[in-house]
């Protein structure tokens, strides 16, 4: 197995996640210098900074359909240019609209990048290393957000268009993006499923594998209700996938309501409302991306050893007692030391170890094959759609009601997340994509005559 190879597919497309990240995250250092240069209202500077979760909403629906249509590599090839477009865009914007629009294509590469990356690597990943590989994705993603943050810690907010510099670095990692996505091969269950082109798979698979290409091969030849036809959206929506769907679907809707999106966006304006100083502020988040890096690597070495289902318990009882504690504390209003930051540390390292390191991976491992693309869709949308209803209206809310009620509310919906991944969740790890398909009882027959555990899920 040339595991170089597939670490280097891997971590290529994963590179779609550090822009992810850093995209994410570096309008946190500039929001308020924003609003002070051109004199906007909280609702208005919410609106701006949750453009980019609008768009991400667009490129998230929307992404799968490129991705199923002409492939994993092209869709990852435009996604990258659209990274540099809008990194060009929001650094020399001459206005708020422009700003605006800028980070509404970042946004769509954003939301599209988080439907094709994990796919694509989940789909040339070996069963054992999945978890791990596709959870690169995530592991890029929370680089990004440190790298945002301490960049923006370097430049500062001294100088009141300090913004321009902190949005403008982008264009670095963009630009490598775009050279490096063209040195990877095209998904090998895309090449099957969608085009029939058997001897390119081959030879793909033989370089993921070559003890098991033609066992490989006939599973996911096996797994294709039309080779060579693309399955419609009406077919995705219909009875046979409401299992998966709804697993998608609440997956992602709880990775919202914890409140990640909302810290990691306004992470400074939170410390500062504790009575942290502005530089304080922007340091401390500093440490909430060191916290969320070393727990985001942390999920990368257990996700493949005790599976899915573990690390998200550990996060969900991470989310509850953190969450709890800070609401507790803004109720209260006992901001003594660095409560609230050790707090926000804690609840970091929680979401990294559950539901960051688990989410990409665990979406596009439900889907069979014909459908993986609509699904991871239908995830990821689910997920940016509650990202922009809730970091676009946080300091709007927050303004109203205070932090208490917000971080009470987010506390209560991961108890609900608890009796999610007892009840509902299954586990994914060490199996092949088509052997999930069985697990999950949405195989025909023959896949189940045609897979062979001992052969497929042992020398992969």
């Amino acid at each position: 197995m040339k595991k170089y190879k597939i670490f280097l597919w891997a971590i290529t497309s994963a590179l779609g996640g550090f822009l992810f990240g850093f995209d994410t995250a570096v309008i946190s250092g500039g929001e308020q210098n924003i609003q002070a240069m051109w004199g906007l209202s909280d609702i208005m500077i919410g609106q701006t900074v949750a453009m980019a979760l609008y768009g991400t909403i667009i490129g998230a629906l929307f992404g799968g359909i490129p991705a199923q249509r002409f492939g994993r590599r092209k869709s990852l090839i435009w996604i990258a240019a659209l990274f540099l477009v809008s990194a060009v865009g929001s650094a020399f914007a001459p206005e708020v609209y422009t700003l605006m629009f800028a980070r509404f294509i970042g946004g769509l590469s954003i939301g599209a990048s988080s439907v094709v990356a994990p796919m694509y690597i989940s789909e040339i990943a070996p069963a054992e290393n999945r978890g791990k590989l596709t959870a690169l994705f995530q592991f890029n993603i929370v680089l990004g957000i440190l790298i945002a943050y301490f960049s923006n810690f370097l430049i500062g907010t001294e100088n009141i268009e300090s913004w321009r510099w902190m949005l403008g670095v982008e264009i670095i990692p963009a630009t490598f993006f775009l050279v490096m996505v063209f040195t990877i091969p095209e998904s090998p269950r895309w090449l099957v499923v969608a085009k029939d082109k058997i001897d390119e798979a081959k030879e793909i698979l033989r370089v993921i594998n070559p003890d098991t290409v033609d066992a490989s091969l006939k599973a996911i030849q096996a797994s294709d209700i039309d080779p060579g036809k693309n399955t419609s959206i009406s077919e995705f929506f219909s009875k046979r996938y409401k299992f998966p769907i709804a697993l998608a679907f609440l997956f992602a809707f709880f990775n919202q309501v914890s409140g990640i999106n909302a810290i990691i966006y306004f992470a400074p304006r939170i410390f500062e409302l504790t009575g942290l100083g502005a530089e304080t502020a922007l340091l401390s988040t500093v440490g909430v991306g060191v916290t969320n890096l070393v727990f985001t690597m942390l999920g990368l070495l257990l996700i493949d050893r005790f599976g899915r289902r573990f690390l998200m318990y550990i996060g969900s009882f991470g989310y509850i007692i953190s969450l709890s504690a800070i609401a507790y504390a803004f109720f209260t209003q006992t901001f003594t030391g660095l409560t609230i930051p050790i707090l926000i540390f804690v609840f970091i390292a929680s979401h990294a170890i559950g539901q960051g390191a688990v989410i990409w991976v665990f979406i596009s491992e439900i889907f069979p094959n014909n459908v993986r693309s609509f699904g991871n869709s239908l995830g990821s949308s689910t997920h940016w759609i509650f990202a922009a209803l809730i970091a676009g209206n946080f300091v709007y809310i927050e303004s109203i009601f205070g932090g208490g009620p917000i971080f009470a509310f987010f506390a209560f919906m991961m108890i609900l997340q608890l009796l999610f991944v007892w009840k509902l969740m299954p586990e994914t790890k060490n199996i092949t994509l088509e052997e999930m398909e069985v697990k999950l009882g949405l195989s025909r027959e023959v896949l189940e005559e045609v897979i062979d555990k001992e052969d497929i899920a042992r020398k992969q």
